[in-house]
């Protein structure tokens, strides 16, 4: 399973983990994808992978 969102795309992102003595660390930032099943193209029922952000501002219609 890939980590990015159906709808917008977004993806892990890479940054540091930083120390209080400023050591740097590598670490992935993951978005928060839920499965959903979704109502996609000619009332097609799906699950597809979909970020929070996506489902609160209401991008997705959920399926019943």
């Amino acid at each position: 399973m890939s980590k990015e969102c159906a709808i917008c795309g977004k993806k892990s992102m890479v940054g540091n983990n930083v120390s209080h003595a400023h050591n740097l660390n590598k670490r992935k930032f993951n978005p928060n994808l839920q499965r959903v099943r979704v109502v996609v193209k000619k009332g097609c029922v799906r699950k597809i992978d979909v970020c929070t952000s996506c489902i609160k501002a209401g991008k997705v219609v959920k399926a019943a």
